[in-house]
């Protein structure tokens, strides 16, 4: 199954441009300092991989890239000797990684060992935050705990009778993820739907993504079948996305949101969006040919994400909050309103909506860690 968009690159280019206010050019890499970003490979994180090539291209020498390895829970060590070929840079004063997979915290506590001095920024983590907030700066994750209502509650706005959770136990060890399902599970039994949990294959383990894919595309209509349309399906891996909204949207099924929320997350491969030119980057125009595929296939109202992509927007927003910390433009490593002054001008003001992580150990906030919501948009 063919999975990437080739138009996903020329509109992340545009984008980072229309997201930053200035053109691409390479005048920053003069600075003197430098920011490190890992992602995961086009096959596990697209968005993100894009994201951070953009801003190379945005800012050039000052940005560096490397990626962790597509089997990055048997290959722990590659992810550490990666994060470490950044850090053995003198002028790199920043690391950010995103999404903060399996292995992160260890890659991070290897930097820390060694260099002290670096911000270090964490998005997205399937980790513990508890613990991963011990070693990092600032964490900074899509608001898991909140979603458990706000997915429910936009699955029955649109009609859904019956919530489908596919997941599989190396994600529900997460804390977060974990928290959220029984969260979900809560509401929709207060909402009056009726809640399935169901377990896919792990894209990490014998059948590969290409395996876990395939279980979604022939599973969801057996399940359609089974419970009817009304059936809304939600899935905790990216890269099960896309699958997932083309059987939903052929079997006439309900999506209410991503893993990871955003118009560019699953949407356009599955309907076989491309994007020439003169629309790339516009969000709204994806958002609108969306719409417009989603109608030919009499899905119109059941289906929806959040205004702008989760992933991208936390990590250019990172970036910007770097760029001012090496810079001597915030109050130490961990400045709140710096923060979320570099999220305004990423995403608009007011657009993303922050709050500090409430541990689900202590029930005390811990101030590090950062979690966003943003509103809905319904296709």
């Amino acid at each position: 199954m063919i999975k990437r968009f080739t138009a996903l690159f020329i509109a992340l280019v545009v984008m980072v441009s229309m997201f930053s206010g200035c053109s691409s050019n390479n005048s920053e890499s003069s600075t003197g300092f430098k920011i490190g970003i890992m992602t995961g490979t086009v096959a596990q994180g697209e968005e993100e991989y894009r994201a951070a090539q953009m801003l190379k291209e945005k800012y050039g020498d000052m940005i560096e890239c490397v990626t962790y390895p597509d089997n990055f829970v048997k290959e722990q060590e590659t992810t550490i000797a990666n994060m470490m070929q950044l850090a053995s840079d003198p002028d790199i004063k920043a690391i950010i990684m995103c999404i903060g997979i399996t292995g992160a915290s260890a890659a991070f506590e290897k930097v820390r060992e060694e260099r002290p001095d670096i911000l270090l920024i964490c998005g997205n983590t399937v980790e513990d935050p508890d613990m991963i907030s011990k070693i990092v700066d600032v964490l900074i994750h899509p608001d898991e705990v909140n979603m458990g209502y706000t997915i429910p509650e936009q699955a029955k706005s649109m009609g859904a009778e019956t919530f489908v959770h596919y997941s599989f136990p190396r994600h529900m060890s997460s804390p977060l993820y974990k928290e959220r399902f029984e969260i979900m599970k809560a509401e929709c039994e207060k909402l009056g739907i009726n809640f399935v949990e169901e377990t896919c294959p792990d894209p990490m383990g014998d059948l590969g993504i290409s395996g876990a894919q395939m279980f979604i595309l022939e599973d969801i209509p057996k399940k359609v079948e089974q419970y009817g349309k009304n059936t809304c399906f939600f899935n905790t891996n990216c890269s099960m996305q896309e699958p997932l909204i083309k059987a939903s949207v052929d079997a006439g099924a309900i999506v209410a949101q991503q893993c990871c929320p955003s118009p560019y997350h699953g949407y356009p491969g599955a309907l076989g969006i491309s994007v020439d030119e003169e629309h790339s980057g516009d969000t709204e125009y994806i958002i609108n040919a969306i719409r417009e595929k989603v109608a030919e296939k009499n899905g119109t109202g059941r289906f929806s994400t959040w205004e702008t992509p989760v992933n991208m927007t936390i990590i250019e927003s990172a970036v910007e909050y770097a760029i001012k910390y090496c810079n001597g433009e915030t109050n130490g490593k961990n400045d709140p309103e710096a923060l979320k002054s570099a999220f305004d001008a990423v995403a608009g003001t007011d657009k993303v909506k922050m709050s500090n992580y409430k541990s689900l150990v202590t029930g005390e906030e811990v101030p590090n860690v950062y979690m966003i919501l943003e509103n809905y948009v319904n296709f």
